[in-house]
């Protein structure tokens, strides 16, 4: 375990932004974690656990001890008589993950193709995508908890996913209170990925390309090609122009909110929910109040799909958040709807 000095981190976030770290150790086993816990002078700092740094805006320098994730490891660990178990380090690309899974012929996880980051921060977002949720292919993973130093183990329950939601996201309100938000580091991820595969394909996009293909009956190689497509046509590659994705949740409303929306504004698009809420795409939301291709400072809209904030060169992070908060603004003043930020501010 090296702590290193006053560290450069506008590689290690996908915004782009220049910032330092006071001091940053690279978690590359449980060993590191525990060194860095019996350090008394680095377990008495405030942690910042950073994965891939695809879910982070840095408004500043990081007073913080950075804790970078880089645990290796991908294996087939056990099986059930539906799922395959497939564990992978926390520090692992997630869709390099993908690819390896597809590699070994273990299907599941292709909708989640190309998706930014590591596979320690897929279950802190539940990332999803066409159809598929994180949730959807999850076992259990492995955690050290910041302040003991034990390692415990969560089960999807436990984790309480939602919508870009979990456990992880939420600060304790007591000692019983459910967040782990600062309070641990996920060292590994296990998956459970189904013996009889079947491809999801219930999406505009993924019905297009078995239309302009004319292969109705794609295996899931050809669907994480699809996807892999569809998203490099959409979204910009971060080592071009830094972003960090959908930078807002899809909001979703009542059935009663909708209408009165579609009563304005006929063109919205929307998605009936399971539980019978609508969930409204945030991207078209934003483009309706005119700001795809807009900037404040070097911060922009991507003219391609308003859903992405991009650093056009040289944005700081309070350039980003000025230029969200006034996205949520014009939202809510014109349909009443409160947009929420995906990425942690930092």
């Amino acid at each position: 375990m090296i702590a290193e000095q006053n560290v450069p981190l506008q590689a290690l976030n996908a915004f782009g932004i220049v910032a330092r770290a006071r001091e940053l150790v690279r978690v590359r086993s449980e060993a590191d974690l525990q060194a860095v816990l019996a350090d008394p002078a680095l377990a008495a700092q405030p942690k910042l656990v950073l994965g891939g740094g695809s879910n982070v805006v840095l408004t500043g320098d990081v007073r913080a001890l950075v804790l970078k994730v880089e645990v290796p490891g991908r294996r087939l660990v056990g099986e059930t008589a539906r799922h395959w178990i497939v564990e992978a380090g926390a520090g692992e690309n997630w869709h390099d993950f993908v690819g390896w899974t597809l590699d070994q012929g273990l299907p599941g996880l292709e909708n989640l193709a190309l998706i930014p980051g590591t596979v320690g921060a897929s279950p802190v977002q539940n990332i999803g995508a066409y159809g598929v949720e994180l949730q959807d292919r999850f076992d259990a993973l492995d955690a050290v908890d910041l302040q003991s130093g034990q390692t415990f183990t969560l089960n999807a329950a436990q984790c309480a996913f939602g919508y870009r939601d979990s456990v992880f996201k939420h600060v304790s309100s007591g000692d019983n209170g459910l967040g782990l938000a600062g309070r641990a580091l996920i060292v590994r991820v296990r998956f459970a990925l189904p013996k009889v595969w079947a491809p999801v394909l219930g999406y505009q996009d993924l019905e297009r390309k078995i239309t302009d293909t004319g292969i109705t009956n794609p295996d899931a190689r050809c669907i994480h090609d699809w996807i892999c497509d569809i998203r490099r046509a959409k979204l910009p590659d971060p080592a071009v122009l830094g972003n960090a994705g959908s930078f807002f949740k899809n909001p979703t409303v009542t059935p009663e909110q909708c209408a009165d929306i579609i009563a304005r504004d006929p063109k919205v698009v929307h998605y009936p929910m399971p539980d019978g809420s609508i969930k409204l795409a945030a991207g078209w939301l934003i483009d309706a109040c005119g700001w795809k291709g807009k900037t404040v400072g070097q911060a922009g809209v991507y003219e391609k799909q308003a859903l992405v904030l991009v650093n056009r060169g040289g944005a700081t992070g309070g350039e980003v958040v000025t230029l969200a908060k006034a996205i949520q603004t014009s939202v809510y003043e014109r349909f009443g709807i409160r947009l929420e930020p995906e990425p942690v501010v930092v």
